[in-house]
């Protein structure tokens, strides 16, 4: 049989295979999500992530020893707040001296390397559970910016190098850019949740930070899983008001979102592997359904291909584990 082409003499051995392998992954390539809670000497694993803890600061910081020691040089701090700190305004967000803030200053105090990046959004500071503020069953919009405002500036001064506003209130970015410029912040970044989805994948976070809607879902400011277009005008909007990376959230289900964006857009684009994404494949692997390492690699290689520069997962500490 006379064949001209045959794909498969690229493929005959790993050092061949090796040497034409598009896409790659590195350590270098991933924020950790991590989450950090009131006490002392808490390590509380989340039930729904396997290998996955809610610290408190100082186990946090022993935590974020090893982490760093691993390579990884970006983390995402969420805050655990309980029922009793929370209001309707999410005052608690932007309070002198409270936990997040100072987990903040703590971690760029001892990890001066680390890029530490934030979360702006109300829900893990609201009665309400929701990402704006709430007014007869409707989030408003335009009063929610001035929270999430003072939220950016608190976070800027105590040390935040990366700001992420996760909240999909419209106009926000260039709303937190203004204020950051005008108070001398013009170097801290803003990673924009640009496409972020009304997803069932979010379950075992808001497990993480007890944050689920007191009512409702988040419909009205997250956007529909089916579209795709209107993801290029979320984009188009933050990179104008300044935004610095766009966002897709999830990133598992949205491969075809992170390859839209990555074609469209001149900015770094990040994609969130979120918490239903990671608890799903750990499911799977100690049923052994799947080899749940090899699944993580695929999945964050399907990623990366799609065009992501950054990815938050959960299996950041786990695959530089690996690959250390």
């Amino acid at each position: 049989m006379m064949l001209i082409h045959r794909p498969r003499r690229n493929r005959k051995s790993a050092a061949i295979r090796d040497l034409v392998q598009e896409t790659t992954l590195s350590v270098n390539d991933f924020i950790f999500p991590m989450f950090v809670m009131e006490g002392t000497h808490i390590r509380s694993e989340i039930k729904s992530m396997p290998n996955i803890y809610r610290f408190s600061l100082d186990t946090l910081l022993e935590e974020l020893k090893e982490v760093t020691d691993l390579g990884i040089k970006s983390i995402c701090l969420f805050p655990n707040y309980p029922e009793s700190k929370k209001d309707k305004y999410a005052t608690e967000s932007y309070k002198s001296g409270t936990l997040y803030l100072k987990a903040l200053s703590e971690i760029k105090n001892k990890f001066p390397d680390l890029a530490l990046m934030t979360d702006i959004a109300l829900d893990p500071y609201s009665s309400d559970g929701h990402d704006g503020i709430v007014e007869n069953g409707k989030i408003l919009n335009d009063e929610t910016l001035d929270v999430l405002g003072k939220m950016a500036l608190a976070q800027a001064r105590a040390g935040a190098d990366i700001l992420g506003p996760s909240d999909m209130m419209d106009g926000r970015v260039g709303y937190i850019r203004e204020l950051l410029d005008d108070e001398g912040f013009s170097e801290i970044s803003i990673m924009s949740y640009s496409a972020k989805y009304a997803s069932a994948f979010y379950g075992p976070f808001r497990d993480a930070l007890d944050s689920a809607p007191k009512f409702g879902d988040k419909k009205t400011y997250q956007m529909n899983p089916a579209n795709v277009k209107e993801a290029l005008i979320e984009g188009q909007l933050d990179m104008e008001e300044g935004a610095d990376f766009l966002m897709v959230k999830p990133a598992f289900s949205y491969l075809d979102v992170i390859k839209t964006l990555s074609d469209n857009f001149p900015l770094p684009i990040a994609a969130y592997n979120v918490s239903g994404e990671y608890a799903m494949i750990k499911a799977a692997s100690q049923n052994g359904w799947i080899d749940g390492q090899k699944a993580m690699y695929e999945l964050l290689l399907s990623i990366k291909r799609a065009g992501a520069k950054v990815i938050l997962s959960y299996f950041a500490k786990e695959f530089a584990q690996l690959k250390a």
